[in-house]
């Protein structure tokens, strides 16, 4: 298959595993990224042999199919609205957008022009979140009831240099680390009725541990420590938790109960891990994924890292003709699941979605192969 031109606006940190990863991927090639700072710009392409464009003229560029997004979130929409209207296919970083509005917009106006919008996050398509899906949908545990997954920490104040976007609307742990929790949730159990929660911020500054700004203090203006509810289409009861405001803990980062068996799922944060499974005898199995590529670990950290895999499946479904996973469906949802939370703590009341989405495809061993270079 031919490859699509891909170019990137934003050259943040984020950028540089695009630039890095996309070389295993058949159908992507990436040709130039756009920074409003050009100077990150042209670092980036002289590291990866790129061009260095300004955003108008890489929006312009016949070259460039898809354009990746990787804005800050607070103009995630506006960014991708401009991608769309340029007529290209857009893909973006989590989240897809910041209010369900903002996401039913890019829908509308990718629906008149024929084009795909994706989005982060793809780390359900790795390996172990994908052997935890063969299982559910194998029967090995039975129809699932319930759940529980929590992402919790200290904050990213200790060690990020600017962390001020991550304690501003927007952010905080729900829309900053949700998106990974929910959408595997969403492709392991299905699409969310209704949610519920509470939340609050613990702290009201923060204080900068690392880099020039190194003691400086940064406002918190968004919940930081919620506890949500979710019940599924299907009937499950899932607890999530999203807190930077926990020192510590020992909870699992994602169990699914079935009316015949338990699911450790590993951390949705990362491709990899290892899944395990434990019936009525409550004897825990590894559930081998040795087979499926986006599993093997290709990381000097000791992870496997395959980010632009959703970018990929993308790219190879808009010249198959079929739905790529990572689509706009599952994220609108997710973004309304996940502003939903924060919306019922603000008033105290369970919400019902709007918005559904069928699970996206489970992506084979095969199918990641054919991916891959």
């Amino acid at each position: 298959m031919d490859k699509l031109g891909i170019g990137i606006i934003g050259c943040g940190n984020i950028s540089t595993a695009y630039l890095r990863l996309s070389p295993l991927f058949r159908a992507l090639e990436m040709r130039a990224v756009a920074d409003l700072d050009m100077s990150r710009a042209k670092a980036q392409a002289e590291a990866f042999g790129v061009r260095a464009e300004t955003v108008d003229d890489l929006l312009a560029a016949d070259d460039i199919d898809v354009v990746v997004n990787l804005t800050i979130p607070a103009v995630h929409y506006a960014v991708s609205k401009s991608i769309l209207e340029a007529g290209k296919h857009a893909y973006s970083e989590k989240p897809l957008v910041l209010t369900l509005e903002e996401g039913e917009d890019l829908r509308r106006i990718a629906d008149e022009k024929g084009l795909r919008v994706g989005s982060a996050p793809d780390t359900f398509l790795g390996g172990a979140h994908q052997a935890a899906r063969q299982a559910i949908d194998e029967g090995k545990v039975g129809r699932i009831i319930g759940g529980t997954a929590h992402v919790m920490s200290h904050g990213m104040e200790a060690w990020h240099p600017d962390p001020d976007f991550f304690f501003q609307p927007g952010a905080g742990p729900m829309l900053d680390l949700g998106p990974y929790y929910v959408t595997n949730l969403v492709q392991l159990i299905g699409p969310v009725k209704r949610v519920g929660a509470m939340a609050s911020a613990t702290f009201p500054t923060r204080t900068i541990g690392s880099g020039p700004r190194k003691g400086q203090t940064v406002p918190v203006d968004t919940p930081t420590n919620i506890h949500a509810l979710l019940e599924f289409a299907n009937g499950a009861i899932v607890t999530l938790g999203t807190s930077w405001d926990v020192w510590d803990h020992k909870h699992g980062n994602m169990e699914l109960y079935g009316e015949d068996g338990t699911l450790f799922v590993p951390d949705p944060n990362f491709f990899g891990g290892t899944p395990q499974i434990a019936g009525a005898d409550k004897e825990r199995h590894d559930i081998d994924h040795s087979s499926h590529p986006f599993g093997v670990i290709n990381d000097d950290r000791g992870w496997a890292n395959y980010r632009c895999a959703g970018l990929a499946d993308m790219a190879q479904a808009i010249a198959e003709g079929r739905q790529h996973r990572c689509n706009i469906d599952v994220a609108v949802h997710a973004v309304e699941v996940m502003t939903g939370v924060l919306k019922a703590a603000e008033a105290g009341q369970f919400l019902e979605m709007t918005t559904t989405c069928e699970r996206p495809a489970a992506l084979s061993g095969d199918q990641a192969r054919a991916l891959l270079v």
